[in-house]
């Protein structure tokens, strides 16, 4: 999705062309899939382009970040926030001012 979102919209050419100048080798039949997956879940919208198929972002990164962890928290947390920011509390390493600013986040004091 980031190749996604700096591009806007792309056909399954383009995004193999592009993720190939990295260090994985993406087969063409594997970014396809992924492309058809994130199309269903509602990610990007496909439309014909002669006999090119252009997948578009239809959401920014910013609505699917909150998607993503709205399914977390209802997949592993029971649907409960707190136990998310519990659970990483708990288990990951914050330095001093991550966790200044998380207590300010949660007075008030502070905008996201």
């Amino acid at each position: 999705m980031k190749a996604m979102w700096k591009r806007g919209s792309a056909t399954a050419s383009e995004v193999v062309e592009l993720f190939s100048r990295g260090t994985k080798d993406w087969k063409d039949s594997t970014v396809r899939t992924i492309l058809r997956i994130l199309e269903r879940k509602g990610y990007l919208r496909q439309t014909r382009d002669g006999r090119a198929l252009v997948y578009t972002v239809v959401i920014d990164e910013a609505q699917a970040r909150r998607g993503v962890v709205r399914d977390l928290i209802a997949r592993f947390f029971d649907d409960s926030p707190e136990r998310l920011v519990l659970n990483v509390l708990e288990h990951e390493d914050l330095d001093r001012a991550e966790l200044a600013r998380l207590k300010r986040l949660v007075q008030g004091k502070d905008k996201p």
